[in-house]
């Protein structure tokens, strides 16, 4: 058994399958909808999330967890680990990673014998959750703490995101595009395409989803080339979309992995339902 154990965020995107299968801890962040707190992932699912949103998008918000809650994972994990890492969504999208810094120095006082790391992943979704696995798989291949943050830093610089809108009505919440722009491309029926690193970056847009999905396809064929590629398909509660997107991406590319991620309602509760994205990378 490794003595070194991987900490997330809820926002990478990780299935339950991947989660139990390398140990990964995930600190759930927070959701509030009629009257209600949740752990996003643990009291609630994404759908069920996505269900409350639709019903009140203006009553419902989200928040990362507080330092005693993120402190309290930390002093549970160091019971089974000498060393944690923690990869945290991207500092440009969220205040976790400044959370997990402070949580860190209080636990140099409570865990002594513990060393933590806090990284940054530059990034969010299943392209973070790609960067945990890089960990996650380093710790299972035996590798020392050093190696094994050195394999996150090196996901970091190989992995891409990019993230289909089905409307531009939300995005104003992220105060990066301004309430009438966002109403006036809804009308247009706009489809923005983003990237994500570091931050929400637009790349383009299209006027239907399926004009959407293409571009996305050939900005991932462009990066990707003939190069074996690791690959996951998100979505904000648009199951069969993700479907037969997946269908594309194993017709269209050598897929070492390949599977099918719910975009955290954290993020969605921005981008809205019928969202659709890919995160991926190549094996060179």
């Amino acid at each position: 058994m490794s003595d070194i154990t991987i900490v997330t965020d809820s926002i990478s995107c990780l299935t339950r399958e991947l989660v139990d299968r390398y140990k990964i801890e995930i600190i759930p962040f927070t959701l509030f909808a009629e009257g209600r707190t949740y752990r996003d992932g643990v009291d609630i699912t994404p759908s069920q999330a996505y269900e409350l949103f639709a019903k009140e998008p203006e009553a419902f918000k989200t928040a990362p967890a507080t330092p005693r809650e993120c402190l309290d994972i930390l002093c549970r994990v160091s019971q089974k680990a000498k060393y944690i890492l923690c990869i945290t969504v991207s500092d440009k999208i969220s205040t976790f990673y400044k959370v997990m810094q402070s949580v860190r120095e209080t636990a140099k006082t409570e865990l002594p014998d513990t060393k933590i790391e806090i990284l940054d992943s530059e990034t969010a979704a299943a392209s973070q959750g790609f960067v945990v696995l890089a960990a996650a798989r380093a710790v299972e291949a035996g590798k020392s703490f050093e190696e094994t943050i050195e394999s996150a830093q090196q996901m970091k610089s190989k992995v891409n995101a990019i993230v289909l809108l089905d409307t531009v009505h939300n995005v104003y919440r992220s105060g990066r595009v301004p309430k009438i722009a966002a109403q006036a491309a809804s009308v247009l029926n706009i489809h923005p395409l983003f990237n994500l690193y570091g931050t929400v970056h637009f790349v383009t847009a299209a006027r239907s989803q399926k004009i959407g999905i293409e571009r996305m396809l050939k900005i991932m064929q462009k990066k990707v080339n003939n190069s074996t590629v690791h690959c996951t398909v998100m979505h904000a509660y648009a199951p069969d979309q993700a479907q037969l997107l997946k269908q594309q991406v194993a017709q269209r590319f050598i897929c070492k992995e390949l599977w099918i991620s719910e975009f955290s309602p954290i993020m969605g509760y921005t981008t809205g339902t019928g969202t659709l994205g890919l995160a991926f990378y190549t094996e060179n």
